[in-house]
């Protein structure tokens, strides 16, 4: 039998978790369905990593400048990139948490799995999703769903608002590899930095 509630949020982007927060906060029984990662891809793979990477880019600027604020030190500084990535996922993983926990707070309850809308709301009638297991291939190498989210089944809301991102578009003929084409996944976390790098978009 399926289970009710006011409103569903398809997505736990910023979008989505925040529309939840909101919701819940306004008094209605809500849900937030995620299929990977909460917080969605800023959060894990796009705006927060990117900030941790450039950060640790602009400290190594200011070191190869240090003359210029009336500094010196002995040696040379370099660049440990595996330490650089694994910075910035530890900073995506701690807010990731932050995620969580705002869901805990504030009632909000996590459902695990890929959402398909089966039904729209329409007047008094509510609307259906069914959630199933993630056919999407994680980005790296993924826990089982948190403790205490629900699960594949069947949901009715009032209201259902999809929030579910962006997502790279590839060129004919020139598709992500991840060896020689890239997409922002592979830029976030290099095995090495290349020696010449095109961005297109």
């Amino acid at each position: 039998m399926a289970e009710n509630y006011d409103v569903i949020i398809i997505g736990s982007g910023p979008g989505g978790y925040v529309t939840a927060v909101r919701s819940a906060q306004l008094g209605f029984k809500t849900a937030i369905v995620e299929r990977e990662h909460l917080g969605g891809i800023c959060l894990n793979w796009g705006c927060i990593p990117t900030k941790a990477l450039l950060r640790s880019a602009e400290i190594m600027h200011y070191s190869e400048h240090l003359k210029d604020y009336g500094l010196k030190i002995d040696g040379k500084v370099s660049v440990d990139t595996a330490a650089v990535v694994d910075r910035s996922r530890k900073v995506s993983l701690r807010l990731n948490g932050g995620v969580a926990f705002l869901m805990k707070k504030n009632k909000v309850d996590v459902i695990w799995g890929e959402a398909k809308l089966s039904k729209a709301a329409s007047g008094d009638k509510p609307g259906e999703i069914v959630v199933s297991k993630s056919s999407k291939k994680p980005m790296e190498p993924q826990p089982p769903a948190p403790k205490g989210v629900k699960g594949e089944g069947t949901y009715n809301a009032k209201h259902i608002i999809l929030a579910t991102g962006a997502r790279p578009r590839a060129l004919p003929g020139i598709e992500p590899d991840g060896k020689l084409i890239w997409t922002y996944f592979e830029a976030m976390v290099p095995k090495e930095m290349p020696k010449s790098l095109l961005v297109m978009g």
